[in-house]
């Protein structure tokens, strides 16, 4: 099967509550995976409740009606699954993989916390889940190396009020001044089976797909789903903001960031190509000339971070290898967004590039578990889970031309925004 032909079966159902489900049998696997997306994530969160989104990513497991704290992990993982959840920007989604049998449970457990997780949500639990966020957060963004990359990124890309101008993690501010009512609010607003997509995925029928997703989830109601969040789309950036800061990192860094094109818009697959021709693989412009010619940069990077809400963020970024200093690192790389304008992708780069994303996305469709999670994506994001079978066809569609074209729009050295790391002590 190749990616200009995918055919993977993809039937639908809304339950009279409004839960949209998803079904895309293959007998062939003997497992079947469950995949719950809520439309909410950190973007719909209000100033002053950062980080709201991603706490309930650890609520959701403390407990609901029937089930006991952290049951939901003791429960499936004896019957051979895998469990975990994830929070992003544009969402918050529960995932669980297992063998065919365990379809049942799995629904079940999902269907409970939907409908019945404040009969759980104590103080205790919201403060003891509060803790480990704000542990989380400590340890993995304020106490590491490069850890507030993300946080000064967004700062310098996104105005004052933007949904995507604070992380996911949220601040410790606001996770200190947040209480449990402000939670159960949070989980009133958004956690509704109107407000959430259902796939099924693997060795179980459509019909009786639909008919066990009723089963368990028929007697959540439907409640007043949030008005969908439109955000209006920015412009490129100008100015050049810039951000120096002296840190004790291993590395002197340089990373380099532009407002591009929400996911999907028109020119956001073009620069998604661009920046896989310059920073993705060991072929591409940045590794060959920084890596491996001049040997200036330890480590080079190119990327397109795809997000719905208006605008979506690109980032160019490198290590320094001792005795290069940050600004001959940021001129080496301004250098080759530079020549990317002034020589054009080959239609061979451009083969490059569409050919790595498409290994990489027939991996993920791969497994039973990963095409239940685009499934929702594509359902939950875009009203269309046909783009499992169809969305790579639109990358394959893009022409070197298209490529030079939104470059030149979007991705060009005076539109960017700078953040350098120095080594504490020089």
């Amino acid at each position: 099967m190749t990616s200009a032909s995918l055919d993977y079966p993809v039937a639908e159902h809304v339950l009279d509550n409004g839960l949209r489900v998803i079904a895309s049998p293959d007998h062939a696997t003997g497992s079947v995976a469950v995949n719950l997306w809520y439309d909410v994530g950190s973007r719909h969160e209000e100033e002053g409740r950062t980080g709201f989104a991603h706490l309930f990513e650890h609520l959701m497991f403390q407990g609901s009606a029937n089930v006991k704290s952290s049951e939901h992990f003791a429960l499936l993982q004896p019957a051979g699954a895998t469990v975990n959840a994830t929070t992003w920007f544009d969402r918050t989604n529960y995932f669980e993989a297992l063998p065919a049998g365990g379809l049942d449970l799995a629904l079940w457990l999902e269907a409970d916390r939907m409908g019945s997780l404040l009969a759980a949500l104590t103080a205790e639990n919201f403060e003891n889940q509060r803790e480990v966020v704000k542990e989380e957060k400590r340890q993995r963004y304020d106490n590491v190396p490069y850890g507030d990359v993300m946080e000064r990124i967004l700062d310098q890309v996104f105005p004052t009020g933007h949904p995507y101008r604070h992380t996911v993690i949220g601040s410790m501010d606001d996770l200190n001044a947040a209480g449990v009512e402000d939670a159960r609010e949070f989980f009133r607003r958004f956690y509704m089976p109107n407000n959430a997509v259902l796939s099924i995925v693997g060795d179980v029928d459509p019909e009786t797909a639909f008919a066990k997703a009723a089963q368990y989830f028929d007697i959540v109601p439907a409640a007043d789903r949030p008005e969908k969040l439109i955000t209006d789309p920015l412009p490129p950036l100008t100015g050049l903001p810039r951000i120096e800061t002296t840190q004790d990192v291993p590395s002197e860094a340089v990373y380099l960031t532009w407002r591009l094109p929400a996911d999907r818009a028109p020119g956001f697959d073009a620069l998604d190509l661009g920046f896989g021709v310059l920073g993705q693989g060991q072929s591409s412009r940045l590794i060959k000339s920084l890596v491996r010619g001049r040997e200036i940069a330890e480590s080079a990077y190119a990327s397109a971070m795809g997000l719905v809400g208006g605008n979506s963020l690109g980032m160019v970024g490198a290590r320094a290898r001792a005795g290069t200093t940050p600004e001959e690192l940021e001129d080496a790389l301004l250098s080759e967004i530079d020549r990317l304008a002034d020589e054009p992708p080959t239609s061979a780069e451009v083969e490059r590039a569409k050919a790595q994303t498409e290994r990489h996305w027939m991996q993920e469709l791969a497994r039973i578990d990963s095409r239940a999670d685009q499934l929702s994506g594509f359902a939950t994001l875009y009203d269309d889970p046909q783009l499992i079978n169809t969305r790579f066809a639109e990358v394959e569609a893009i022409t070197p031309e298209e490529v030079s074209a939104a470059v030149a729009e979007w991705f060009t050295p005076e539109r960017r925004a700078s953040l350098i790391y120095r080594k504490e002590g020089r």
